[in-house]
């Protein structure tokens, strides 16, 4: 257990990286909507895509959390199962700081009317229409989700470098586009979008969540051969 809190106190040395870039994001993509809220001379509710941005920054988290520590973890000694629990233990701290703020900001945005110019930014049409616990767990899982995305990439790059993750990505377009035109041999879209349109948020974030634990699995994996 001590060597999993000294990842994650190791991990937060650069706090800036981790703590402030996501804040940063979130601030800055918050005012630039809010401005552009304010212009639309409308009195109806005004929707705007600025609060993905820092969900799509945990995937640059998780490549740089392991990339950037895991060679100085590894010259101290530590093993590979204390670096990932560690890793992963902080980034689910962090996204569930960031889930709080979403949900927080949120409350706010429906109190003031949307900020007093009809803006919302945290309340996103479908996603936040269900009870709130549906709502903080598609955040939540979301963001996990990019982190683990890219922590799996940087685990590759060590264990295989860039042949390997070239090798990666391409097998993964290959199966996406592979599946796709399955799906059109057997007339399958339909059947898809039937049950796309039967899911909710929270059933979206199960889906999410196992991925997030066969991904997770993967990394580790991976992570056990990776070489500093």
């Amino acid at each position: 257990m001590s060597r999993t809190l000294a990842v994650a106190r190791m991990q937060l040395i650069n706090k800036w990286t981790y703590i402030g870039w996501p804040l940063t994001i979130l601030a800055a993509s918050f005012l630039m909507s809010l401005a552009i809220f304010a212009l639309i001379p409308v009195t109806e509710g005004k929707n705007g895509g600025g609060s993905q941005a820092p969900l799509w920054y945990f995937l640059v988290l998780g490549i740089q959390s392991m990339t950037l520590v895991f060679p100085f973890s590894q010259g101290l000694s530590i093993s590979r199962r204390a670096f990932y629990l560690g890793t992963l233990g902080l980034f689910s701290l962090i996204a569930l700081g960031m889930t709080v703020l979403y949900m927080l900001g949120g409350v706010l945005e429906r109190a003031t009317n949307g900020w007093g110019v009809y803006g919302y930014f945290f309340n996103i049409p479908w996603v936040t229409d269900g009870p709130w616990y549906s709502t903080a767990a598609f955040f939540f899982v979301l963001m996990m989700f990019m982190f683990i995305i890219g922590f799996w990439f940087a685990t590759i790059f060590k264990r295989w470098g860039t042949t390997g993750t070239l090798v990666s990505t391409l097998g993964t377009a290959i199966a996406l586009i592979g599946i796709a035109a399955l799906t059109t041999v057997f007339d399958g879209w339909g059947h898809f979008g039937n049950w796309m349109a039967q899911q909710t948020p929270l059933s979206i974030s199960g889906w999410a969540a196992l991925l997030c634990v066969i991904l997770a699995a993967g990394s580790y994996t991976t992570l056990r051969r990776a070489t500093p």
